[in-house]
């Protein structure tokens, strides 16, 4: 038997394909000292360990069979399996909107390449026709690949190439603008094109999906379908983050730019307006407000692009007994401006006093943000915040913090006028400091508790 039909197989593993004659793609049965499991043998990538074999069952899910509980395999059948995403003519119609979709590398309608581990992404309209043809009752789409990068890597660079971009598309006379983006730092994204692309005329979407396409509880497609819909017909000409509502399929939310958080590391619906409520609600045929302060969709083409950014910003999470030392490292390294997560009402101990001191003697301007992530900072209320502001510590209301990182960036290419800047800061752009929390922004339910239980088992699917 050759070898490339144990792709990416080593050690152990391999030595009992072998043994039994079991074909990467084949369909088998293993008994195991666990019970017996039947389902398709996976390639694995070339970096994983020598102790697994990987099924994909019939439910459409991967497990992983420990080699050392393994007493027996089969192969019942054979079929290799194809990589290449199906693709159909893309039907474009003349009554329906036309909406723009940016890629970034976001694993939005994609397949995953199990040898390898890496996604491939269905991206051309034809490809994305093939894998979600719903898109095409929805609006015409075309399509343009700018970067092909993990969210880990998007940053300043392609922040100001996505706004130039924007621009270039609302001046072509697009109904609306998506952006396919993984979801670890779409929030980043999303608030510095809050900032970058100001009084847009039309909807800026960002939509990503935390299981990829391959999954059975694959949120991409219904995403992608919620996004198309509020950037091609949605009246809300607002940067936003598009994903899952609740748990359910019912309905994706629409979050502001500059108020939006990834809260779980894989949850569907992991994606939260913090210290407010979303905009408004979405399906695959319909938009339901929440905010009644939207900014609304207008015919016009006219738009602000500040496509500006310094990179001499940087953020530091304050923990107990912090020393001074990384404060002045963070001056010497040319650092321009310094976002201070803090604990509580926004404080730090005092031994960090004489570098702040420091800071604010060689210009850097510094501003205080929580760890509380709800909330405002009251910096006037205890005597180490009065001392702090005295320091030249500027409070930042409830602005979160890394949209705070994000808009701080965006002031220092425009200004190093830490008077300028300071009043920059403090004067909201598109929501990222609001003047109070309604009372629904806050809501925590403790699970386990009598009431809540009672109240989560009325409403969860």
């Amino acid at each position: 038997m050759a070898e490339d039909i144990f792709q990416g197989y080593k050690g152990r593993a391999l030595e009992l394909l072998k043994k039994y004659n079991l074909r990467v793609w084949g369909q088998a049965r293993i008994n195991t000292t666990r019970g017996l499991f039947t389902g398709t043998v996976l390639p694995r990538s070339e970096n994983d360990d020598d102790l697994h074999i990987v099924l994909k069952i019939v439910t459409g899910y991967n497990i992983g069979i420990d080699v050392n509980t393994v007493t027996s395999m089969e192969e019942t059948g054979y079929q290799k399996a194809n990589y290449k995403i199906p693709e159909k003519e893309f039907p474009y119609s003349d009554d329906k909107p036309t909406v723009k979709l940016f890629g970034t590398g976001g694993t939005i309608a994609s397949r995953l390449d199990y040898r390898t581990g890496a996604v491939i992404p269905a991206f051309s309209p034809g490809e994305l026709y093939g894998a979600v043809p719903e898109l095409a009752d929805i609006c015409n789409i075309n399509t343009e690949k700018l970067f092909a990068v993990f969210s880990e890597n998007m940053g300043p660079e392609q922040y100001i190439t996505l706004a130039k971009a924007i621009g270039k598309e609302i001046d072509n006379g697009a109904d609306g603008i998506m952006i396919g983006h993984g979801t670890d730092t779409l929030h980043h994204t999303a608030a510095a094109l809050s900032f970058m692309v100001q009084d847009s005329p039309i909807p800026i979407i960002l939509v990503g999906s935390q299981r990829s396409s391959d999954r059975p509880s694959s949120d991409a497609a219904l995403n992608l379908m919620h996004a198309s819909y509020a950037a091609g017909h949605g009246d809300i000409a607002e940067v936003m983050v598009c994903m899952f509502g609740p748990t359910s399929d019912d309905y994706g939310f629409l979050h502001r730019g500059t108020r939006v958080r990834k809260m779980h590391s894989s949850y569907r619906s992991t994606f939260r307006t913090i210290g407010d409520t979303p905009v408004a609600t979405v399906t695959r045929t319909g938009l339901t407000h929440i905010k009644k302060d939207a900014r609304p969709r207008r015919k016009d083409r006219k738009v602000k692009i500040l496509p500006y950014f310094s990179e001499e910003v940087t953020m530091f999470y304050y923990y107990p007994h912090m020393k001074p030392e990384i404060l002045d490292s963070l001056v010497d390294m040319g650092y321009k401006g310094i976002i201070i997560v803090g604990t509580g009402l926004g404080h730090v101990n005092r031994e960090l006093y004489p570098a702040l001191q420091r800071a604010k003697e060689k210009g850097v301007s510094v501003f205080m943000t929580l760890q509380t992530i709800w909330g405002y900072v009251h910096m006037f209320v205890y005597e180490t915040g009065r001392d702090m502001m005295a320091l030249g510590v500027v409070p930042l209301g409830n602005m979160l913090p890394e949209v705070a990182w994000v808009k701080l960036g965006w002031v220092l290419g425009q200004t190093d006028d830490p008077e300028k800047i300071k009043e920059m800061m403090l004067t909201p752009v598109t929501h990222e400091i609001t003047e109070r929390e309604p009372y629904n922004g806050y809501l925590v339910y403790q699970g386990g508790v009598p009431e809540v239980e009672e109240f989560v088992r009325r409403f969860r699917k």
